[in-house]
């Protein structure tokens, strides 16, 4: 095998290396692939956006892995478990697939999704076929004893 002609070397490290500065420690902090979306704290602005990019996904999705109406509800976006789900199968599915990836991202992500795919079909329960049927969702309202929650929560209870 023949050697490499120093200039040769000295080019590819200037390529290898352009962009690099010594003095920071830190790489790029940018995320791979898309954004998380904290349905929590989204904001108005951000809201269809975000919506938009989430339902494109899942009808692609949906119709890519055929995933039948008994898994996924046409309302599904009325039914915050599974948006919470399918949103981050969504971000999931874009870094997996981001040019950044070393190859391992794909398979990892459809390891993910057979354990979601089980989750998913829990979270619904197939209570929508006849139309959409708001969950009853879980209330705290007056359940909490303040008294004894401050007594609790005054101690470390580490035992």
């Amino acid at each position: 095998m023949s050697e490499l002609d120093p200039n040769d070397v000295d080019a590819l490290l200037a390529r290898e290396l352009s962009g690099f500065d010594p003095g920071t420690r830190y790489g790029n902090s940018s995320p791979i692939g898309g954004l998380v979306t904290n349905w929590r704290e989204l904001s108005g602005t951000e809201a269809t956006e975000r919506w938009n990019a989430l339902r494109d996904w899942v009808e692609w999705w949906t119709t890519r892995y055929n995933i039948p109406v008994s898994v996924m509800p046409n309302c599904w976006w009325q039914h915050g478990n599974i948006v919470e789900e399918l949103s981050a199968l969504h971000t999931a599915h874009v870094a997996a697939f981001d040019a950044s990836d070393a190859g391992f991202g794909p398979i990892g992500w459809h390891e993910r999704l057979a354990i979601a795919v089980p989750r998913l079909s829990r979270a619904y329960g197939g209570g929508c076929n006849n139309g959409h049927k708001p969950p009853k969702p879980r209330s705290w309202a007056g359940v909490t004893d303040e008294q004894e929650w401050t007594a609790w929560t005054s101690q470390a209870h580490a035992q």
